[in-house]
């Protein structure tokens, strides 16, 4: 039984999006009001703007002086064919893009800003007016995944299950089949060096090298089908987090190459595994070989996170011939963010927006296990 005391923080807005910034110390949270940004660690509002008006997607650079925002809610901010960079310590826009259809999301760094649209990303100089670098196709792309770095664009591809790799510094493409079905979710490392991604069965986990396109590792999340809704690598890369809809959290240990000192943790394979054998497939030949055999292996600890039975929220959308309709969506839940090495945060959308802090600990027969700190209504009731 959870007895810590719940920390209430009275609000009557809904939470329409959670982002982390690139190194999960702050979150940020698109409201049907403005925004607000929150230190991770602790749950505190560093930043409330208020706009009186919806934000359905907030993405933040580095510490907040930068955030992309996107309209939404029963009363957008913004048109949602726009993407807005908003220069939080002037307290104004600073950059607008303009696109024929809604865009489904944005990732900024220092120098670039990539507008995912439902077929297409499209590639901005990050400059006043921002200078387009390139257009990339995609296959449907409802979910606007996207990962962008100083040295990578990761996008899902033409085809269904298939992600694009783009070196800025090359030029080269590298076309991954990550599944067979289509993407849920990408996610790379602090580093860029290693790409997680999931497919819309949610059963699988593949993680794959960003320079050389090969399969590193597998990772079973279960045997049912199941909606990722996060994952993001530790700040060593050398464990993922994951969470969907059965409402578990997940922790895999990941075999990093350019850590040979990493002693991976006890593996909670299924009874009858060989965890001797399970070792030396992570770290051995079969681990080198792209597509090559993979035994299942599963999570060394998990616990429940909460999803909450939260009803449809409204969402404005596109319709044929430019007419926009109120439509429905799910509020987003298990947005992940590591705030060092045995510290997690876990965030969820909605009217009952909740923080929960996981922490890494050895248990009684010596394996690692993640439990729950605490949690935290951060809008309120």
């Amino acid at each position: 039984m959870n007895t810590r005391p719940v920390i209430e923080n009275p609000s009557e807005h809904a939470a329409l999006s959670v982002t982390f910034n690139h190194d999960a110390s702050r979150f940020v949270v698109g409201l049907d009001s403005g925004f607000c940004i929150f230190l991770s660690n602790t749950c505190q509002i560093q930043t409330a703007r208020v706009f009186n008006a919806g934000l359905g997607l907030v993405q933040m650079m580095g510490n907040a002086n930068y955030l992309a925002l996107v309209g939404g809610g029963r009363s957008p901010k913004f048109p949602q064919n726009k993407a807005i960079i908003w220069d939080d310590s002037k307290g104004k826009i600073g950059l607008e893009i303009a696109t024929l259809t809604a865009v489904r999301g944005v990732q900024i760094s220092k120098t670039r800003i990539a507008v995912v649209l439902q077929n297409s990303v499209r590639l901005y100089a990050f400059q006043k007016p921002p200078t387009p670098l390139a257009i990339y196709e995609t296959t449907n792309n409802y979910l606007g995944l996207c990962c962008l770095t100083e040295r990578h664009l990761v996008i899902p591809g033409r085809t269904p299950g298939q992600v694009h790799v783009i070196q800025f510094d090359t030029g080269s493409v590298s076309i991954i089949p990550a599944h067979s079905s289509s993407l849920r979710a990408l996610q790379l490392s602090s580093d860029g060096d290693l790409l997680a991604t999931a497919s819309e069965k949610g059963t699988i986990i593949r993680i794959f090298s960003t320079n050389r396109g090969a399969k590193l590792a597998e990772r079973r999340r279960g045997s049912e089908s199941a909606t990722i809704y996060s994952l993001r690598f530790s700040p060593s890369s050398n464990m993922l987090a994951c969470t969907s809809d059965k409402g578990s959290l997940h922790i895999f240990d990941v075999p990093n190459p350019r850590n040979q000192q990493f002693t991976p943790p006890p593996s909670s394979a299924p009874s009858g595994s060989n965890p001797s054998t399970e070792a030396r497939n992570k770290w051995g030949i079969l681990s080198n070989i792209p597509f090559g055999p993979f035994a299942d292996i599963y999570s060394f600890t998990s616990t429940p996170f909460e999803t909450g039975e939260e009803p449809l929220l409204p969402t404005p959308r596109n319709h044929s011939g430019g007419e926009t309709v109120l439509g429905t969506s799910r509020p987003v839940k298990g947005v992940i963010g590591w705030i060092d090495e045995s510290t997690l945060i876990v965030v969820g959308a909605g009217q009952d927006a909740r923080w929960e802090k996981f922490v890494l600990r050895e248990g009684e027969d010596g394996r690692s296990v993640v439990v729950r700190e605490g949690w935290k209504k951060y809008l309120g009731n």
